[in-house]
C-alpha cells in the first residue's frame, strides 16, 4: 500500500519566490579554486623573482654603503673597515626610509605581517599596490645600510601586497582576495627559505584564520612554486645546513623541554620590549619620520663594537647551528643583536622579525646549553641542538605560530633527529607565552588599535546540522516566503536569513513539498545548547565537591 504524502505542496505561483540564492559552502572545491590556483602559481613565479631581486638589491646597497663597490656579490657589513664612520651608515639609510614612509606610504613601516593581518580583517584584504614597490625598496635600504633585519619579513609583506593587487584587478570576492594575499605572502617566504610546508602553516596560523580545501589548495600550490623558484634561483641545499645531530636520549629530551619553557619566558619579554620601545618613540615631540634615524643610532653604535650584528645575519644563524661559537660571540648575538634590533624595529623602520628572533633565540639556546653542560655534563644535550631548539622556541613563543616554528626549523636544516626536541621545546614556549602576554609580537600592534585576531580555529557547529533536525511544524500565521531544502546545513540557513533579512524560512524536500519551518529563535537556541554541552564540566561528585570547597576557601580569604 502506498504511503500517503502528508507534506504541504508548494503552490506553483510561489515557486519563483521560494527559489533561494546560491549559498557557497565553505571549503567547497569548484572551478573557481582552479582559477585561483592558476593565478596563485603565476603570482608565486613573479614573487620568486622579486625575492631574488630584493636579495640582489640588499647586496648592492651593502657593498656601496660599507665597501664603496658597485657589485651584487653577497657581502656582510661585519668585514668593514670604516671605524667610527660606520655609525653614520644606518642613520643615513633610516633617514631615506623615513622620507619614503612619509611621502610614499606609511605602510612600509614595521615588519609587514601585522599590517597584512589588519588588511585581511578590516579592509577586505586590500593593500595599496604602491606597497609592492615601496616595501622591498625601503627594506633593502634599511637592511643594506646595516639594519639588523632579515629579508624574509619584507618579501612576505611584498608578496602579500602583490597577491592583494592581483586580487583587486580580478573579479573575485573578499574571501578569495584573502586567499590570494596569503598565497602571495607565503610564496615569498618559501622563495627566500625554500620551506614550502612551513609557509603553508604560516598562512594557516597567521593569515587565513581558517583551514579549508578552498583556501589551502591555492596557498599550497603557491608555496610549492615559491620553493621551486628558490631551488632555481638560490640552490637546493637547506638554507641553514648543519652537521647531523644525534637522536635525543630521554634525559636530553626533558632538558630541551625545560629549555623551551625558559625561552618562552624570554620570548614574551622580547615581544613586550618591542612595543615598550614603540611607546617611548610615540612620546617623542618630533614627527615619526625622524624616529628611524634615532633608532639607527643604536644600530650604528652597536655595529661599531659588534659589526656582525648588522645586516641580514643569516651567516650568524649558520654559525650558531654549527655549535662552535665562543662565549663572547654568543653573548654578543644574544644581547647586542637584541638591543640593536628592538630599538630599530621599535622606531618604525622597515624590516623583519624572523631572522632576528632566530638569531637571538639560537644564541640564547646555545648559552643555556653551555650552562647545562657545565652543571650537568651527563645531560646528553648538544650545543647545536640547543641552538636549533632555541631558535624555533623563540619564534613559537613570540609569534605563537607553533607548527610553523617546528616545521621551519626542520625544513631549513634538514635534521629529522631534531623533531622531538623541537616539538617539546616549541610547545613549552608556546604554552608559557599565553600566561605572560595577551597578544603575540605579530598581533599586539593591531590589538592595541582595537583589532581582534582569532586565536582558535573551531569547527562551525551549524555546518554539521541540517534544517530538518530542528525544524518545527509550519505555523498558520507564518509569513515566510523563502525556503531551504531539508538537507541544507544550518550555517547556510543562517546566511540566507541574513541575505534576505528574514527570521523565518520554510523547509522543503527535494520535490518542493513544505515539510516544516525554521526560525531564528530555534536556530539560536540550538547553537546555545550545543555550546553549553561542549563547555559543561562532567566530573565525579568528589571532584565537584573539591572544586566547590576550594572556591569557598578562596572567597573566605578575600
Amino acid at each position: 500500500m502506498k504511503k500517503h504524502d502528508e507534506s504541504i505542496p508548494l503552490a506553483p505561483s510561489m515557486s519563483p519566490i521560494m527559489g533561494k540564492k546560491s549559498v557557497q559552502t565553505p571549503g567547497g572545491v569548484d572551478k573557481r579554486v582552479l582559477y585561483l590556483s592558476i593565478q596563485a602559481i603565476f603570482n608565486a613565479l613573479v614573487i620568486g623573482l622579486i625575492a631574488k631581486g630584493l636579495v640582489y638589491l640588499i647586496d648592492l646597497i651593502t657593498n656601496i654603503s660599507f665597501y664603496g663597490k658597485f657589485t651584487f656579490e653577497p657581502m656582510s657589513p661585519a668585514n668593514n673597515n670604516l671605524g667610527l664612520t660606520v655609525i653614520a651608515i644606518p642613520i643615513i639609510g633610516s633617514l631615506i626610509v623615513g622620507v619614503i614612509a612619509r611621502y610614499g606610504s606609511k605602510a612600509v613601516r614595521g615588519h609587514g605581517i601585522p599590517e597584512a593581518m589588519e588588511k585581511i580583517i578590516l579592509d577586505d584584504s586590500k593593500i595599496p599596490p604602491l606597497i609592492t614597490l615601496l616595501k622591498p625598496l625601503s627594506a633593502a635600504i634599511s637592511i643594506g645600510t646595516g639594519g639588523p633585519f632579515g629579508a624574509e619579513g619584507p618579501i612576505i609583506a611584498t608578496g602579500g601586497a602583490f597577491g592583494s593587487f592581483t586580487g583587486q584587478i580580478m573579479h573575485i570576492t573578499a574571501t578569495e582576495r584573502k586567499i590570494m594575499l596569503s598565497a602571495g605572502a607565503c610564496a615569498g617566504m618559501a622563495a627566500i627559505f625554500g620551506s614550502p610546508l612551513a609557509a603553508v602553516l604560516l598562512a594557516i596560523e597567521l593569515l587565513l584564520f581558517e583551514f579549508s580545501a578552498r583556501s589551502i589548495i591555492p596557498v599550497a600550490l603557491a608555496c610549492i612554486t615559491g620553493a621551486g623558484m628558490h631551488i632555481w634561483l638560490f640552490g637546493h641545499d637547506p638554507v641553514f645546513a648543519m652537521g647531523a645531530i644525534p637522536a635525543p636520549s630521554d634525559s636530553a629530551l626533558l632538558v630541551y623541554v625545560g629549555m623551551g619553557l625558559l625561552i618562552g619566558v624570554i620570548a614574551a619579554l622580547v615581544s613586550k620590549s618591542v612595543y615598550a620601545v614603540e611607546d617611548l618613540f610615540e612620546k617623542l615631540p618630533i614627527h615619526w619620520m625622524w624616529w628611524p634615524a634615532l633608532g639607527a643610532i643604536a644600530v650604528g653604535v652597536v655595529g661599531y663594537f659588534a659589526p656582525f650584528t648588522m645586516g641580514v645575519g643569516y651567516d650568524n644563524i649558520q654559525h650558531l647551528l654549527e655549535g662552535n661559537l665562543p662565549l663572547a660571540a654568543l653573548l654578543s648575538l644574544c644581547l647586542l643583536k637584541y638591543i640593536s634590533w628592538v630599538i630599530s624595529l621599535g622606531s618604525g623602520t622597515s624590516g623583519g622579525t624572523l631572522a632576528p628572533l632566530f638569531t637571538i633565540g639560537g644564541a640564547a639556546g646555545a648559552l643555556i646549553g653551555l650552562v647545562i653542560l657545565h652543571v650537568f655534563p651527563g645531560s646528553g644535550i648538544t650545543l647545536a641542538t640547543a641552538a636549533l631548539v632555541g631558535m624555533a622556541a623563540m619564534f613559537a613563543g613570540a609569534s605563537r605560530a607553533l607548527l610553523t616554528s617546528i616545521v621551519f626549523a626542520l625544513e631549513t636544516t634538514g635534521q629529522p633527529n631534531g623533531l622531538l626536541p623541537l616539538l617539546g621545546a616549541c610547545i613549552a614556549a608556546y604554552f608559557v607565552s599565553f600566561f605572560l602576554m595577551k597578544g603575540s609580537i605579530m598581533t599586539e600592534k593591531i590589538r592595541r588599535r582595537g583589532v581582534s585576531t582569532p586565536d582558535t580555529y573551531e569547527s562551525d557547529l551549524l555546518r554539521h546540522t541540517t534544517a530538518k533536525e530542528i525544524m518545527t511544524p509550519v505555523a498558520e500565521q507564518t509569513t515566510a516566503l523563502h525556503a531551504v531544502r531539508e538537507n541544507d546545513d544550518l550555517g547556510a540557513c543562517m546566511q540566507l536569513m541574513g541575505e534576505y533579512g528574514v527570521s523565518e524560512l520554510l523547509v522543503t524536500d527535494d520535490a518542493g513539498h513544505v515539510k516544516g519551518m525554521l526560525n531564528a529563535t530555534s536556530l539560536i537556541k540550538y547553537y546555545s545548547d550545543q555550546r553549553a554541552i561542549a563547555e559543561r564540566y562532567e566530573a565525579p561528585v568528589r571532584t565537584k565537591r573539591f572544586i566547590i570547597r576550594t572556591r569557598r576557601l578562596m572567597h573566605a580569604k578575600r
